[in-house]
């Protein structure tokens, strides 16, 4: 017996194959198993069996589910009163000297049993989800030792099989210096590089590996022994770089075929060409821009002229970026960076998943995953003219309806 198929009739699609949207109108899809088993035209489109199910998608608009590929999403405690504090006049420093900043998160989420940072991460996953996303990227990086990094990126998988939704872990040991290395960077990547990373992906807890390379983070030389480590073991690289002066990461990053380079304000042409030549992502991250009131912007012409994929994201972090709305990001992205509608979309869809190395999704298109979402709109640019309404009508999730 044939299994039954879903069939979303009456819709407009942003398939996002080729430039711009890719849109067809007056379109259907259908949906078989987890696969996408048919877009086109409706007149062109297979007869209903007679056990499928119809959904009249009455001309609002279907597009990839969305895909937030740069999230630090699994973290204890709170930084209000951090953000408080600067608001009075407290520099970052003052702040930094007296236990606060990323210290404070890393403190907060080594105290928190594994089951406590899963019930703290899940509104915030319901959140983004709330929103179409049905891909997120979450990182460790607060936990800075095996035992709790090795927790963060447990719970992690836990809320991905708790939830209809998918996580691609990334490990991020190599976020900052944990206390008990102060003044000891180098000490602590002999640790990371021989103890973390080879056990984490002994346990298939890491899908990605990620650095921090900054003048407050870590060295490109010391990003590059924990990016050969990773190589060594089969894991593809990410980097956060050029975020807050040019330390040239972006170009180590694409000698390794980096799957993306995230934040990049001080990214030069060098390094834009080394991506380029490399197929690197350039993932932009409008909400830290903001939070932070920074003032230089990404080369976003120079990374349209020499043809890198651009790629949106939440960032969503308790101390820079705490922010839980991708479609705030396709508004800021707009707003801040310049981007264009058709820009933004395929940042949070097909360039996102390019930017975690996934072929399957990403994009409306015959044989890759139903990862759907019905909007209440028709024209796309919607999506990113506004936010705080609730536009999601309907999404799928690997065919399945949630």
């Amino acid at each position: 017996m044939t299994s039954s198929q879903t069939w979303i009739k009456n819709v407009t699609v942003a398939t996002l194959e080729g430039p711009g949207y890719g849109l067809l109108h007056d379109a259907v899809v259908g949906i078989k198993g987890d696969e996408i088993s048919y877009v086109g035209n409706a007149k062109d489109a297979p007869a209903p069996a007679a056990n499928d199910e119809v959904i009249d998608g009455t001309g609002q608009l279907l597009t990839p589910g969305l895909i937030d590929c740069h999230t630090h999403l699994v973290w204890a405690g709170s930084r209000a009163d951090e953000f408080a504090r600067r608001l009075h006049g407290a520099s970052y420093a003052d702040i930094a000297a007296q236990g606060g900043g990323i210290a404070a998160t890393v403190r907060a989420t080594r105290e928190a049993s594994e089951a406590q940072l899963v019930a703290l991460t899940e509104p915030r996953l319901r959140a983004l989800m709330a929103e179409g996303v049905t891909t997120v990227e979450i990182k460790s990086g607060y936990g800075l030792s095996l035992e709790h990094e090795r927790k963060q990126l447990r719970a992690a998988r836990t809320l991905a099989e708790t939830h209809p939704v998918s996580v691609q872990t990334t490990l991020l040991a190599a976020h900052a210096l944990p206390p008990e290395f102060k003044d000891r960077g180098d000490d602590y990547i002999d640790s990371v590089v021989d103890e973390i990373l080879p056990t984490l992906a002994a346990e298939g807890l890491a899908d990605a590996v990620d650095a921090f390379c900054e003048s407050v983070g870590f060295s490109p030389a010391q990003t590059e022994r924990v990016f050969a480590k990773a190589q060594e073991l089969g894991l593809p690289v990410k980097l956060h770089a050029e975020q807050l002066s040019n330390q040239h990461g972006s170009a180590l990053a694409a000698s390794y075929q980096a799957l993306s380079c995230d934040h990049l304000e001080h990214l030069d042409e060098a390094g834009v060409k080394a991506m380029a030549a490399s197929g690197t992502v350039a993932v932009v991250l409008p909400g830290a821009f903001y939070f932070l009131r920074e003032s230089k912007l990404p080369p976003m012409a120079m990374l349209r002229e020499h043809g890198v994929p651009i790629a949106l994201a939440t960032d969503a972090n308790p101390g820079t970026s705490p922010i839980l709305s991708l479609q705030l990001m396709l508004q800021m992205g707009a707003t801040f960076f310049r981007m264009t509608p058709e820009e933004c979309l395929r940042g949070v869809t097909c360039n996102a998943a390019k930017a975690l190395g996934l072929n399957d999704r990403g994009l409306v298109k015959t044989g890759l995953r139903a990862d759907l979402c019905l909007w209440k709109c028709s024209d796309p640019a919607e999506l990113t003219y506004q936010f705080g309404t609730e536009r999601l009508a309907a999404c799928w999730h690997q065919g399945l309806r949630r």
